[in-house]
């Protein structure tokens, strides 16, 4: 590999996610020497390249790509060969882009795990299943480096091997105290997040998955800098790795917070049939409600300028270190104007968008270096819990 290629990443994916990693990565100029972004709207990349030059005077390159179709990635690849390929795109899209990527010969690393357009699930083993054929390409794919799945995968690989002997129980708990102005709005794409939202609770229990009605369990936890909030027990995609690679865990559950005004606007839609996935005619059309609900919906890209307020988001975990119980609380809390100010995103998407950097710039230098398909919690912990700290996202350990 040319050096000019070694440093040289494809990001797919131009929302708020993508626009972070874009100017994450281009203030990291050592590591990544050459920058493209595509998306199916080039105006988006547009927008964002003319952005990154104000901001770093970096110019980067853009392009149009169609990530449902393969032959559409495979092109892309093929012309500005990258040795990474950031996917940024829909859940819907991670197949297609690791099917481009096989064929191209380029190593892959998404934030979030595969769902199927037409139903509301999302699970790891449709990627999981890719684990030979990365292998026997001597490609390496790397899943969920985001904050949650992402960060929190790390935080608890870092307290296994620094803080643990065993681990029993690990609490994931996500709070967003942000204020966007508007009456109802979403910090990430509205139909994954609605689709995430309206599905069964779920959880791991002693060797054992238990389920539970949406959002019908809830605690109240003190939040660091932001008090006390009411946080649902959810489902959510790192219970599932974290319960294949952290031996011994006896129990991990998900829990994330939301307002009054939030749920009520939720159950709104629902009665009314706004959230279902499934087409519906109307005027002699087919569409899908929440696909139309997501385009009348405030962009989330948007919301940067005006939210004001923290996130923190986090890892209870208790176990036995030295024949003794211990309990340890590992979180991050992050700033919705910091974030603005520095790259023009809210901390929503800035909390996932920089992991992304962070996991892309420790592949591309070999700190982070293997063949198949990897969850976070199986690498190393230490670098990049120590770029966590360089790159914006600084992180506590708190004996409880």
């Amino acid at each position: 590999m040319t050096d000019d290629k070694k440093g040289r990443v494809l990001i797919i994916g131009a929302g708020g996610v993508g626009s972070v990693v874009v100017h994450k990565c281009a203030q990291v100029s050592e590591v990544f020497s050459d920058i493209w972004l595509a998306s199916r709207t080039l105006a988006k990349c547009e927008a964002i390249r003319e952005d990154v030059v104000r901001r770093t005077g970096r110019t980067i390159h853009t392009a149009q790509v169609d990530a449902d179709r393969v032959e559409e990635v495979i092109e892309l690849i093929e012309r500005c060969r990258p040795a990474l390929v950031i996917n940024t795109a829909l859940p819907y899209q991670d197949l297609s882009i690791m099917e481009g990527c096989l064929a191209s010969g380029v190593d892959y690393l998404d934030t979030a795990n595969y769902e199927p357009p037409d139903e509301a699930k999302f699970c790891y083993q449709w990627q999981w299943d890719y684990q030979d054929r990365f292998r026997d390409r001597g490609l390496m794919a790397l899943l969920g480096s985001g904050f949650d799945p992402g960060v929190t995968n790390v935080f608890c690989a870092y307290a296994q091997k620094h803080h643990f002997d065993t681990i029993h129980s690990i609490d994931i708990l996500d709070a967003n105290a942000g204020e966007h102005g508007h009456p109802f709005a979403t910090n990430f794409n509205p139909e994954i997040n609605i689709r995430e939202v309206t599905a069964r609770g779920r959880y791991f229990d002693q060797g054992e998955w238990k389920e539970t009605d949406p959002l019908s369990v809830h605690r109240t936890f003190d939040f660091p800098e932001i008090g006390p909030r009411k946080a649902y027990l959810m489902y959510h995609e790192e219970l599932e790795s974290l319960a294949r690679h952290i031996e011994g865990v006896g129990r991990i559950r998900f829990w994330m917070t939301f307002s009054d005004n939030y749920l009520k606007h939720l159950e709104v839609l629902q009665n009314v049939g706004m959230t279902r996935i499934d087409p519906v005619e109307y005027e002699g059309h087919q569409i899908v409600p929440l696909r139309f609900l997501k385009a009348v919906l405030p962009e989330p890209a948007s919301l940067g300028p005006h939210t004001k307020g923290k996130t923190c988001i986090g890892c209870v975990i208790e176990g036995m270190k030295d024949g003794k119980p211990k309990k340890i609380y590992i979180y991050n809390v992050c700033d919705h104007q910091e974030c603005y100010r520095e790259v023009g995103s809210q901390a929503i998407s800035y909390t996932t968008g920089v992991p992304a950097m962070i996991g892309a710039m420790l592949m591309l230098t070999s700190t982070w270096r293997g063949t198949g398909v990897f969850n976070m919690e199986q690498l190393d912990p230490d670098p990049f819990m120590e770029k966590l700290m360089l790159h914006g996202l600084p992180w506590v350990v708190k004996e409880l």
